[in-house]
Parts: C-alpha cells; sequence; structure tokens
C-alpha cells in the first residue's frame, strides 16, 4: 500500500464530507428558520466492506 497515496484517498473524502455537510447544515438551518437554541448533530461513518465497522461523532451547535 502507497501510504502517500492512501492519505490522499482519506483526505478527499473527508474534504468533500466535510465541506458538502456543511452546505446541508447550514441549509437545514436556513430552510427551517433556526434562529435560536441549539442543533444537535450525528455523523456515522461505516463501510460497506467492513460491516462491523461504525465510528458515530456527535455534538451540539449553539445557534444563538
Amino acid at each position: 500500500m502507497d501510504e502517500d497515496r492512501f492519505n490522499m484517498a482519506i483526505r478527499k473524502f473527508l474534504k468533500e464530507v466535510g465541506v458538502t455537510s456543511q452546505r446541508e447544515i447550514e441549509r437545514i438551518v436556513r430552510d427551517q428558520a433556526i434562529q435560536k437554541g441549539s442543533l444537535r448533530l450525528r455523523m456515522t461513518l461505516t463501510s460497506e466492506d467492513v460491516p462491523s465497522f461504525q465510528h458515530v461523532v456527535e455534538t451540539t451547535v449553539d445557534l444563538r
């Protein structure tokens, strides 16, 4: 395995996830007219190739 190529592929994937996720979060806050309070978020990473793999990240974003 080429470590540099592997790392670049992961970084490209994470960049796409980050950019598209931010757009979707901004869209839902705007479309739902959520202006104060908080928004609970959960991101789940899975792999079809490794069914037992599941990584969950949760956070709460303050909208005040």
